[in-house]
């Protein structure tokens, strides 16, 4: 192999950034004035891919030769020797590609001489292993296929600063193999929960984005206006009450979307306004059989992305082998915190809690109490898969009350890493008791809880038709995808997450100023 040339040297600084512009804007007018726009150029139909040439011709000894006519294509990451050698990167692994001296300096000159790093070329050749080991295609015909006009950030090597990797995600994944493997293995991982689900009898639906009422989950919505109907809409929060009047109307026993929600809530390394999530109902089942399927459903992802239930997420080994760890919300804020909270009314849970130096607020139910408690004491330490079971009834609207205690919901949260990566419960099927807890829900709201839920009267409609009991989970794809990619931020694991604009998005060399670190 042949020493590089300027061509891999680090990349052109702001001030010569728009010298190199225009020096590629130059050699794209030498290209047209050839006849040889690449913007015009025909298809190419390639013949492999990199990997492909790599696979086939892996028998190859050193300095072995073939007649085999081949025909790649992909983007140039190195250029050598004024061309002589080319590495050509496919969505595969690099290929290099080599041109005869006589070539270099004849025929293929004007192509050469045009070339920049991250233009995209076609090329067609013969086959060989170099003296050192290399499989080579030897170019008989090399075609541009797209002149790269911006100066490559980092000469296509990956960029170093984290917000711009994210604002530029295109130039991230042309450079980062790290972030095109996170990316792969969240669309394989849909794929298999699709797929498992599929085999599982469910049938796979669409329900609405935008929502006259936002309802399903509390959150805050964001908010939109329909021009024609001189209507506000609201942008999903929840699939959850669609896909219970879809099962309800008799459509499918088993349903699942995979599918955006949105939330108007802050950004965090956990958190994006939109997201991905999974959400299944099962008629004539309860949050146990819910348990079972969140278990393997995960399990399956699991294995997928990595070949093992067994991942690891910064300094510890999460194992998903089913089953998981199953404990009470009320037993494991004793077992961390050292509070009983159960049998106490609103008043003395919040003393309680108070006493135990959790910060309260004021007139806050013993539900409230609960939740808090059990994120300030419990939530930290859930590193292993756990179902935190028995809820209470007060933060679960949509849940069936337990029958031995009513003030618990049949409710599960899946926990993991500290993480909340799934929800279900047993689904309330009363439309009577569903309006009561709608309208305390409504009380809440108007004494300025945003995020409360709102009255939802054609889902009650859809109830007092006759609802089954039914089993619901939901699992958040962005955080499991961050568990078995060994990610750190939600944003490593979406393509395009949410960044606040800038005027230069060239500007800024640190921490962005979205509202969680990068």
């Amino acid at each position: 192999m042949t020493q590089q040339t300027d061509k891999t040297a680090p990349a052109a600084t702001d001030s010569t950034a728009a010298g190199e512009r225009a020096n590629r804007e130059a050699k794209l007018l030498q290209l047209r004035q050839l006849g040889l726009d690449p913007y015009n150029a025909p298809k190419f139909p390639k013949s492999h891919k990199n990997a492909a040439v790599h696979g086939a011709y892996a028998h190859l000894q050193p300095d072995e030769r073939t007649e085999d006519t081949v025909a790649v294509a992909g983007r140039v990451m190195a250029i050598r020797n004024s061309g002589m050698f080319i590495d050509l990167v496919d969505d595969t692994v690099k290929l290099q590609v080599y041109t005869a001296k006589e070539d270099v300096q004849g025929r293929l000159a004007p192509v050469l001489k045009a070339l920049d790093l991250g233009d995209i070329i076609g090329v067609r050749g013969t086959v060989r292993r170099t003296k050192r080991g290399e499989i080579t295609v030897d170019s008989r015909d090399i075609v541009v296929l797209a002149k790269a006009l911006e100066p490559p950030p980092e000469k296509w090597h990956g960029l170093k600063n984290v917000e711009q990797r994210y604002r530029h995600r295109e130039y991230d994944l042309i450079g980062n193999e790290e972030s095109r493997a996170t990316l792969r293995t969240r669309f394989r991982v849909i794929q298999a929960v699709r797929q498992f689900l599929n085999g599982e009898g469910f049938l796979e639906v669409e329900t609405p984005m935008l929502h006259s009422i936002p309802g399903g989950a509390i959150a805050k919505p964001f908010e939109t206006h329909h021009n024609a109907l001189d209507i506000p809409l609201y942008m999903r929060i929840a699939p959850e009450l669609h896909l219970k009047r879809l099962v309800i109307g008799g459509l499918s026993e088993k349903v699942f979307e995979i599918n955006r929600c949105f939330r108007n809530e802050g950004i965090s390394p956990r958190h994006n306004p939109e997201f991905t999530t999974m959400e299944l109902y099962q008629a004539y089942a309860d949050y146990e059989d819910m348990m079972d399927i969140a278990e393997r459903t995960i399990a399956q992802a699991a294995i997928i992305a990595t070949g093992s239930t067994r991942v690891t997420f910064g300094d510890h080994e999460i194992d998903f082998t089913p089953p998981f760890r199953r404990a009470t919300m009320l037993g494991l804020i004793e077992e961390h915190g050292k509070v009983k909270l159960e049998g106490l009314d609103d008043a003395q849970a919040r003393d309680a809690a108070k006493q135990a130096g959790v910060d309260i607020a004021p007139g806050a139910s013993w539900g409230k109490v609960v939740e808090a408690c059990f994120e300030h004491f419990v939530e930290p330490n859930l590193i292993q898969p756990t179902h935190v079971v028995a809820l209470p009834k007060a933060i679960s609207p949509l849940a069936k009350a337990n029958h031995a205690n009513p003030a618990i919901a049949e409710r599960f949260e899946t926990f993991c890493n500290t993480w909340e990566i799934a929800n279900a419960f047993s689904e309330l099927a009363d439309p009577q008791e569903q309006r009561a807890r709608f309208e305390d829900q409504q009380s809440q709201r108007d004494g300025g809880d945003d995020e409360a839920h709102r009255i939802d009267e054609d889902f009650l409609r859809a109830q007092s038709a006759g609802m089954m009991p039914m089993g619901g989970l939901g699992i958040g794809i962005d955080r499991l995808v961050m568990l078995l990619t060994n990610s750190p931020t939600i944003r490593e694991v979406i393509a395009f997450p949410t960044l606040r604009p800038r005027p230069d998005d060239q500007g800024g060399a640190g921490e962005d100023n979205d509202g969680g670190a990068a």
